[in-house]
């Protein structure tokens, strides 16, 4: 049996002479003649042309470098195609991309390729391969088509697999089912039909006696991957293998350029992280062939052109690749380097040359064994009977845990609370401050997340080093950099206490932290190693004493860093790659896992990339930090390291930075608090209110500190008149609207005082009025802190105490443990650590409010002087401990409220108005909820436009965005997509309004107004929304509009009391209640531009990116004011009827429209089938949105329905009810009709009105003959009703359509009442038709009787026909003729039937 090649390399040699050594005849195509020598020496024939090399072979394996060569050796004129007969297996041994594997196939299975003596199923198999991968393409034959299967091959690397072969096939289900006997490998009897069914490689054949054929196939494969489908699988897989590899490989050497250049031995490096979480299977089996020289350059051509194919793929996509794009152009540079025609350099000397390390000469310094000097220390350490912990994180308190299990006494803290807890509770001491955990201690381990933690925990207020011990040894175990780690030791030296550094930075998770199993790689002095070897070895399965002095071991934790941070980042390139490549992810996890491509964290963290569990196994800020860490080493060190700057870069990306908060779980803190206080306060708060006669008067910094408050005045202005008007009141509480946020500290300061010395002036001339003074600030603590207090005490006299109490819940503000906390989803983040605690004029970098005051006050008061309530005391003890504590403070001292709940606030509000009426003053600086807790406001739900009355007014809204906080654009965006189609946006120039000339930004003011006028008072659109943030344009503009807009929102604190004090006018108001949680809503008052406009005032930090449209969207007019089943509903209750105009023009629709707003009248607009025919649906678009417009109830409704198909297209075209006209039908076909109608239009919600009987007369050229009329039956009726569970009925009691005769109408008032007797029942209205010509008091009498809507058409329709032949000037005074000699008919007609003044 003979098998051809076509283009040979070692590989193909090594096939072939397996091949002749099994007794083929083997015979190749080949042009270089030292492989040809190679060939012809195994035995093999030489061929002169591909075609030479297909003819009379069993299979023929095709070598293709390029896509350009497909044409040459497949199709050309000596092509291998011509010369292939039957029974041919044709292998395709290429690194070409899977489009050209694709095209290939079509060509193959086109139909216009004539193979020697193929049959029609004969099964052609292309194998193309890359270095050690090999890749099989089956084309099976089925019938006439040809298939093609891809079939990857690799060999398998993992410890499972152990060098066996892998297949990754990918084709339609026919063409896999041929192909899988092959790829899976078995031996079989076959007859000849199944030989040539399953003809394969790899094959032998032995002839049997019963004409059979005996087919053992070899093993092709111990894992076999399926992708049905598209062929190229393979090739894709290959391709993220690559990326995988390429990266892995530039990495690797990075990593051990910068532990060489930082003085760690190369080969120590791979000894340790080969077997850490730094690992990959290049830099396990790439490394050692590197350091050792073996590796050559030329390898580097090869990884830059599988690169370059990669990199080729990603951009046809387009998908962006940038650690592969970085791997890539290090991999040119060094190929750059090892070009010169020399290719056995050693890479070694090419990687030195691109990165400027010199790793030969620190490969060949003398090594040493880490885990032996680990041994020795360990062996003679000394004994330690107490350990300080600072650090109880995840893995802190894992090794603090296991410490104590191991018999040592651990005394540990942490700034988080609730973990202190539990650390005692598992046997563990507890101190409150660094200082405290590290007196009197052998050994002091830090564990701490960076090194701004660990500088501020040794050397910080209440810091460690000041009060350890001499001789004490410190164990830095957090991640640090070298260079910190070699000036701690230096700095510890200085103290002249005999201080020891041991620098041991941990590797191993949570898990193996909590049992003892950690990483330790560790380096100091050997006196230090030994003064906590013991330490050191309860914690650690692996212990490394790095040699280099102090510093080495975070120098080598950094090298493993790099390559696990930059192996995670790689393992998300290379799956979403794979991804967008169409890929089978979780195949694609487990094909790497075999593959060159692998590493630790891809198999340990990928998992949980496909299972979308995104619990933080590494938080991404560790790695910002930890390859911040390289790339300021690098720096330092001059080690170019593209991919791991690369990877940092990736991380920032997608997290928060160093110096941020770490996330703390909002529910697992406080449901680690106690139980709240068990009784309500808020009775008793207003009996005490009734004993102390002090009004409360809250000075609000800006106006937001409104939004909890409800039925309370706010007043803008401050003179004494109006203050001891306000007082002569004896109101409880009221708000003065300093907006003192938006001034100078000095102004803020003069401002306070005024208003004191007023409040002062004016209570003097009311009797008996006594104040308290309340600064409602920020609850993200911005603001004239102490500024306003001291202003305040400087004209009140000298307070008992200061009270700062923040809490907000409707925020999300806590303050637990005197840390003040922002919530942000389910996370709480302190203050300090917000982009709050940024802002220009109030910033601040404390969370911790007694800090937060040190440094707010410049250290005139000192952290250690401020007082504080706990929630254990507020929860435990209730209002008369409080009361008691606020007694017991010595006078002028400044006391922190700590508040989780607004319970724990109707507490301390009580115990403090006991501790008043005790004689107590206290000066309050606080949020928000302080206010309706001391006042004991019980909150009520969001105030919405009927609450107030207004949500028939039919101006729009005016929304004006002068906040520029990240929450505020994301609200606006928000905003604008839900609420786009009613809302209008007038976008205002910041350049001119603000940069340009007076003239310029006159305009630009005027431009604006006018604009907001016309949408405000044009259509019901909703918004002007301002994108602006200087405040005097704002109000210019607001000024500027003269038309009342149904509603006033301002975002933003100084914007709202901008517009609410300077461009609106407003004295006073009063606050209502909230629009939305902490979203206050006022009335302005009567002295106002638009008094009793709702005026909503928006924070600019408060509710979640909807907030704002949530708001706009309920206080938006109604698209409609009612249904026509809610007017019926209404006249049946009220008695009155409303009328159904037939309208046909637009002049026809604003008559009724004018008519029904003028007398205050709902009304139903009626569309017959005849205006339908010629109006269409312009006519009834032109209806509903006039109904919509409309400031009554108006409804659109669709006639005398008796064609199906009209009825049906009006269920969709938005008409609010239609009736069904069955009437001509016999009684059951009436019913059967009527009920399909009636299903279908109530499932959107329309009423339904049939009629039972029938009218005569003519409507709209539709004539009922009276010989054809009838009476409605009562009998009939209940049957009726009951079967089509119709909503109105139209009956027939002797009226007509059109003109009565000359003997005028003849109605059956009497049935008329039977038959309202019945449906008033069943909840049906009656409809009449034929009202026009009727009496008024026939109409009248139907009233009374029932009837609920009339049909009018006739009289309105001669009106506008009479109109016409007057004579008029102009067309356009033709159309007002009409509409108004329309709307005098209609205007008749509503008082007529009862419904003027009903809307």
């Amino acid at each position: 049996m003979a098998i051809g090649f076509v283009g040979l390399d070692d590989l193909s040699l090594e096939l072939a002479a397996s091949l002749i050594h099994a007794g083929f005849n083997v015979q190749a195509f080949e042009i270089q003649n030292s492989l040809l020598d190679g060939f012809s020496s195994l035995g093999g024939k030489i061929c002169p042309t591909p075609m030479a090399a297909g003819k009379d072979v069993t299979a023929l394996v095709v070598s293709i470098s390029h896509a350009d060569q497909i044409n040459d050796i497949f199709f050309g004129h000596e092509g291998v195609v011509k010369g292939l007969q039957k029974g041919t297996v044709v292998i395709l041994r290429s690194t070409i991309l899977p489009s050209h594997i694709q095209n290939l196939e079509k060509k193959l299975s086109g139909g216009n390729i004539s193979f020697s003596n193929m049959n029609n199923n004969n099964v052609i198999c292309l194998w193309y391969y890359s270095s050690d991968v090999r890749h099989y393409l089956f084309l099976a034959g089925n019938d006439d088509q040809v298939h093609l299967v891809d079939a990857h091959v690799s060999r398998g690397l993992s410890e499972a697999l152990n060098g066996k072969l892998m297949v990754i096939s990918s084709g339609n289900s026919d063409a896999i089912a041929k192909a899988r006997p092959f790829l899976s490998g078995k031996s079989s009897f076959f007859s000849l039909k199944q030989l040539y069914d399953n003809l394969f490689l790899d094959t032998l054949i032995c002839l049997s006696s019963d004409r059979h054929y005996c087919i053992f196939t070899t093993a092709m494969c111990e894992k076999l991957y399926i992708f049905e489908g598209e062929v190229g699988a393979g090739s894709k897989i290959k391709m993220v293998n690559e990326l995988l590899e390429g990266i892995h490989l530039v990495a690797s050497v990075e990593a051990i350029s910068l532990g060489a250049q930082a003085g760690i031995h190369p080969w120590i490096i791979y000894d340790i992280i080969s077997n850490a979480a730094g690992n990959s299977w290049v830099f396990k089996n790439f490394i050692p062939q590197l350091l050792k020289g073996d590796a050559k350059s030329d390898l580097l051509n090869a990884l830059v052109q599988k690169t370059e194919i990669v990199v080729a793929m990603a951009k046809s996509l387009p998908f962006p690749l940038h650690l592969l794009a970085a791997a890539y152009q290090q991999l040119i540079a060094g190929s750059s380097y090892s070009h010169g025609g020399v290719d056995d350099v050693q890479l070694v000397k090419v990687w030195e040359k691109v990165i400027g390390v010199n790793i030969a000469d620190a490969t060949s310094v003398e090594t040493y064994n880490p885990e032996q000097l680990a041994n020795q220390i360990t062996s003679s350490s000394d004994s330690v009977s107490k350990i300080g912990f600072i650090g109880l994180g995840a893995m802190g308190f894992g090794m603090a845990t296991h410490l104590i299990k191991s018999n040592f006494s651990v005394i540990g803290y942490d700034v988080y609370k609730p973990t202190l807890v539990r650390f005692q509770e598992a046997g563990g001491l507890i101190g409150n401050s660094p200082a405290e955990v590290s007196k009197d201690v052998d050994v002091l381990v830090v564990m701490v997340t960076n090194q701004a933690q660990a500088e501020s925990v040794l050397y910080g207020d209440l810091g460690a080093v000041p009060v350890l011990q001499s001789g004490a040894s410190i164990v830095l175990s957090s991640t640090v950099s070298p260079q910190f780690v070699t000036q701690l030791e230096q700095r510890l030296q200085n103290e002249g206490k005999n201080f020891k550094l041991i620098d041991a930075p941990v590797s191993g998770g949570v898990k193996r932290a909590s049992t003892g199993e950690l990483t330790i790689m560790a380096s100091g002095t050997d006196e230090a190693l030994k003064s906590a070897g013991s330490v050191l070895s309860a914690l650690s399965e692996k212990l490394y004493v790095i040699q280099g002095g102090c510093g080495a071991g975070s120098g080598l934790k950094m090298v493993n860093q790099l390559l696990a941070g930059v192996h995670i980042a790689t393992a998300a390139e290379a799956m979403a790659f794979g991804a967008r490549l169409g890929l089978n992810t979780r195949i694609l996890f487990e094909v790497i896992t075999h593959s060159t491509g692998t590493s630790w964290m891809f198999e340990n963290r990928v998992p949980h990339m496909l299972d979308n569990d995104y619990t933080p196994y590494s938080a991404l800020d560790i790695f910002v930090k930890d390859l911040g860490i390289v790339a300021n080493e690098c720096a330092s060190h001059k080690v170019p390291l593209h991919i791991s700057t690369t990877a940092l870069q990736l991380f920032v990306a997608g997290i928060k930075v160093e110096g941020k908060a770490p996330v703390i779980s909002r529910e697992l803190v406080l449901k680690s608090l106690p139980s709240e206080w068990p009784l309500d306060p808020v009775g008793d708060i207003h009996k005490l209110i009734q004993n102390n006669s002090k009004t409360l008067v809250v000075l609000d910094d800006d106006p937001t500190g409104t939004q909890t408050v409800h039925d309370i005045e706010v007043l803008t202005e401050w003179s004494i008149e109006s203050l001891v008007e306000k007082f002569s009141k004896r109101p409880t509480c009221f708000f003065i609207l300093t907006n003192s946020r938006a001034l100078s500290s000095e102004k803020a300061i003069a401002l306070i005082k005024e208003i004191c010395n007023n409040l002062s002036t004016a209570a003097k001339s009311v009797e008996k009025i006594e104040f308290t003074v309340v600064l409602r600030g920020d609850s993200t603590l911005r603001g004239h802190f102490p500024e306003e207090p001291n202003a305040a005490v400087s004209v009140l006299g000298q307070m008992d105490a200061w009270i700062i109490c923040p809490f907000f819940l409707q925020g999300g503000r806590y303050t637990i443990n005197d840390i003040h906390y922002v919530a942000d989803s389910d996370r709480l983040i302190p203050a300090g650590e917000t982009e709050f605690a940024r802002d220009a004029a109030f910033g601040y970098k404390s969370s911790n409010l007694r800090e937060w005051v040190e440094e707010k006050t410049r250290g005139q008061i000192r952290a250690s002087s401020v007082a504080s309530i706990s929630i254990q005391l507020l929860r435990k003890g209730g209002p008369n401990a409080v009361c008691e504590h606020l007694c017991n403070l010595p006078k002028g001292s400044t006391c922190i409220v700590n508040t989780a709940s607004e319970r724990d606030m109707a507490v301390f509000a009580a115990g403090m108005i006991k501790a008043e009426l005790k004689g107590k003053t206290f000066l309050c600086r606080t949020a928000a909820s302080f206010v309706s807790a001391r006042m004991g406001i019980i909150s009520k739900a969001p105030i919405l436009p009927k609450d107030l009355g207004i949500n028939k007014e039919k101006n729009g809204g005016l929304i004006v965005v002068g906040s520029y906080v990240p929450k505020t654009t994301k609200q606006v965006e928000q905003l604008k997509l839900r609420c786009g189609s009613i809302l209008r946006t007038i976008e205002v120039s910041v350049d001119q309004v603000a940069m340009k000339s007076l003239e310029e930004r006159e305009a630009e003011i005027s431009r604006t107004a006018e604009l907001a006028d016309v949408y405000l008072g044009a259509s019901p659109e909703e918004s002007l929304d301002i994108n602006f943030k200087v405040s005097s344009a704002l109000v210019d503009i607001v000024r500027r509009i003269t038309t009342r807009p149904r509603y006033i929102l301002a975002k933003g604190g100084i914007t709202s009391s901008d517009l609410a004090t300077k461009a609106l006018e407003a004295k006073r108001a009063k606050i209502v209640g909230q629009a939305l949680a902490g979203v206050p809503l006022w009335q302005l008052g009567p002295e106002s531009r638009h008094p009793g406009v709702p005026y909503i005032v928006f924070p600019g930090n408060v509710g979640d990116n909807n907030a704002v449209a949530d708001v706009v969207s309920s206080w938006a007019r109604p698209a409609r004011q009612s249904t026509t089943k809610e007017i019926l509903f209404n006249a049946e209750k009220g008695g009155y009827a409303v009328g159904a105009f037939n309208v046909y023009n637009m002049e026809g629709v604003e008559a009724v429209i004018a008519a029904a707003e003028e007398e205050q009248s709902p009304a139903i607009l009626q569309i017959h089938p005849g205006a339908f025919k010629q109006g269409g649906h312009l006519l009834v678009a032109c209806c509903i949105s006039a109904a919509d417009q409309a400031s009554v109830p108006v409804t659109v409704h669709f006639d005398h329905g008796t064609l199906k198909k009209d009825l049906l297209e009006a269920i969709e075209l938005g008409f609010d009810s239609l009736m069904v006209d069955g009437s001509h039908l016999p009684f059951k076909d009436n019913i059967s009709y009527s009920k399909y109608i009636s299903v279908m239009a109530h499932k959107k919600n329309m009423l339904v009105e049939a009629e039972l009987g029938r009218l005569s007369g003519t409507e709209d050229d539709l004539t009922v003959e009276e010989y054809e009329a009838k009476f409605t039956d009562i009998n009939q009726a209940k049957e009726f009703l009951d079967e089509t569970s119709i909503d109105a009925l139209a009956v027939c009691i002797g009226n007509v359509h059109g003109t009565y005769p000359a003997s005028g109408p003849s109605l059956k008032l009497d049935l008329l009442e039977n038959l309202h007797a019945l449906t008033s029942k069943k909840g049906v209205s009656l409809v009449l038709h034929g009202a026009s010509g009727l009496s008024e008091e026939l109409i009248k009498e139907c009233i009374k009787r029932g009837v609920r809507k009339f049909n009018v058409n006739t009289e309105v329709r001669k009106a506008y026909m009479d109109s016409l032949s007057s004579p008029q000037k102009d067309l356009v005074h033709v159309m007002a003729s009409a509409k108004e000699a329309m709307k005098k008919v209609v205007a008749e007609k509503m008082h007529l039937f009862g419904s003027a003044g009903k809307a």
